[in-house]
């Protein structure tokens, strides 16, 4: 056991120095960390690791979808919400179908059920690695915003998939009509259980005497018992985290403290960073384990099934994606539709950008070894070889060329409005003007006598002429006189570090409270620092 934790540690160790180096590259980091696993699986000390199905379903799978759940916007999601359960759903059972009768077409001797178990596992798209690249760069938010949705749900609709073509090549049945009826039961009881179970975490959070130690402990717990519930009853353990994820992130306000708000973004942050990191590097430590179980199929033909299935695969989402532009845009003329023309160039970079990751290759791994009795489960091996060929070839080819995609076809963004920084000196300027008011209707006798109060006025009303001459229009864009002042408050800030420092070495002051100022000029550094790079100066 300690020997293990010790591999993981210097796995761990490994993902931060491939990170870097992708940061340095600028490369999307899934790409480097499954190109370094699959160099470290030749490594004798790293080579015997392997995945562990359940591991990953369990383990990985509920943080890293709640997590998401919690960054998505509500607002946009609901906005986009026909194109990403169009994308979620249908898309992936048409995928699915096209790679069953394509694998059932190409491999000697594979079933269509067993081209089914295969669809249903290489089927869904993973946005970790699309999100990645999409945001280092230029290309609209619809479009992040659709893929991140899409992430959220075509897990589960995947998993179901698998779950009935698992069943109809281990029984030689399947019922359409059963199936149908049963896939739209698991869908729903599993998104009503994980509100459910979201109601009781929002109860304890909003009512019991907490604090926020122990909210941010619940917010890690919450996910892992939503899925466990939902799957304790065979429903979509999956939708089950997304729908008590949004459905608890959409109270966030009133349900936490402002400190768990604070501590608890830093703690996930860093805890979904190491789950990604080592979820990627995983996957390319597979490939010894995976080429060793082939068995009677050469290496050569079982390498050309997973090349002829992955392009088929990739050219299946994209006539998906533009046929759902055409349908969106047929469906216009009966319905309200977010975009009523979305085109073929906005569809085409979703398309391009269905990367396989690491559920695929759970999937793959959770096949059973045994059928039934002592009969092998057929093609177990070819599958799970082709899963991880296909997830190899769309991260890194797909994941290398998304960003020239992007740039050559120029897909316009559609639903810009206003500029993003106008929007923040609007909000700003909203925001003092409503406090200014406010204080004037309730505390406006108190102002007169109380000298903080009357400062704070004077502050806010300083903000105010600033924020509105910002939104005056002006002949030189570049024109931004807070600029130089950030820089000298940086510098003032740097300078109080250095005099807390100095003071620390005083042996009448108290440690904690210097370390308290400290990290209040970080917390300023921080503000200013993101104002600046929100006004586009990166210095």
């Amino acid at each position: 056991m300690q020997d293990l934790f010790i591999e993981y540690v210097y796995l761990i160790l490994i993902i931060l120095a491939l990170v870097m180096i992708a940061n340095r590259l600028n490369i999307a980091y899934p790409i480097v960390l499954v190109l370094g696993g699959l160099i470290l699986s030749f490594v004798a000390e790293f080579s015997q690791i392997t995945i562990d199905p359940e591991l990953v379903f369990f383990i990985f799978l509920p943080p890293l979808l709640y997590e998401a759940a919690w960054q998505v916007s509500w607002k946009e999601f609901w906005r986009w919400r026909r194109v990403i359960t169009g994308f979620a759903f249908p898309i992936v059972i048409i995928t699915a179908c096209i790679i069953a009768l394509f694998s059932s077409f190409l491999i000697p001797g594979f079933t269509l059920a067993l081209g089914f178990l295969l669809g249903g596992i290489i089927s869904p798209p993973d946005a970790v690695a699309a999100t990645t690249i999409m945001r280092r760069v230029d290309v609209s938010k619809a479009q992040v915003n659709i893929a991140e949705g899409e992430s959220l749900l075509n897990d589960a609709s995947s998993l179901i998939v698998f779950r009935f073509a698992l069943a109809a090549v281990i029984t030689g049945q399947f019922q359409v009509q059963d199936a149908a009826v049963s896939f739209f039961v698991v869908v729903i009881m599993g998104a009503v259980i994980g509100i459910l179970v979201g109601v009781i975490f929002y109860a304890v959070h909003r009512w019991l005497p907490t604090t926020s130690g122990i909210e941010i402990v619940l917010t890690l717990v919450t996910p892992y018992c939503m899925y466990y519930a939902a799957e304790h009853f065979h429903y979509s353990g999956v939708l089950a985290v997304v729908s008590g994820g949004l459905f608890l992130s959409n109270r966030r306000q009133s349900m936490l403290s402002f400190r768990t708000r604070v501590e608890g973004v830093n703690v996930w942050n860093s805890l979904v960073f190491v789950l990604n990191g080592l979820v990627f590097m995983l996957i390319g430590l597979q490939l010894p384990s995976i080429t060793r179980q082939l068995g009677e199929t050469s290496i050569g033909a079982a390498i050309w099934y997973g090349l002829a299935i992955s392009f088929v695969l990739v050219v299946a989402r994209i006539l998906c994606t533009l046929g759902a532009s055409v349908f969106t845009t047929f469906m216009s003329r009966f319905i309200t539709v977010a975009d009523s023309h979305p085109g073929w160039r906005n569809p085409l970079i979703l398309g391009w950008s269905g990367m396989r990751g690491v559920v695929s290759l759970a999937m793959a791994l959770s096949i059973p070894l045994y059928a039934s009795g002592a009969e092998p489960f057929p093609y177990r091996n070819l599958i799970l070889f082709i899963t991880f060929i296909v997830i190899l070839v769309t991260l890194v080819f797909q994941g290398l060329t998304l960003p020239w995609v992007i740039r050559k076809v120029h897909a316009e963004d559609k639903f810009t409005g206003i500029p993003e920084r106008d929007q923040e000196l609007i909000i700003q300027k909203k925001i003092v003007d409503g406090s200014l008011k406010y204080l004037d209707e309730k505390y406006g006798k108190e102002s007169v006598e109380n000298e903080y109060l009357d400062n704070l006025v004077a502050r806010l009303e300083t903000d105010l002429r600033m924020l509105e001459k910002k939104l005056e229009p002006t002949d030189d864009p570049r024109e931004n006189p807070s600029t130089e002042y950030s820089v000298i408050y940086l510098d003032l800030l740097d300078r109080q570090r250095k005099l807390l420092t100095e003071l620390n070495r005083s042996a009448e002051l108290d440690e904690d409270l210097i370390r308290k100022y400290l990290s209040l000029i970080d917390l300023e550094e921080l503000k200013i620092r993101a104002k600046r790079l929100n006004e586009g100066d990166s210095g």
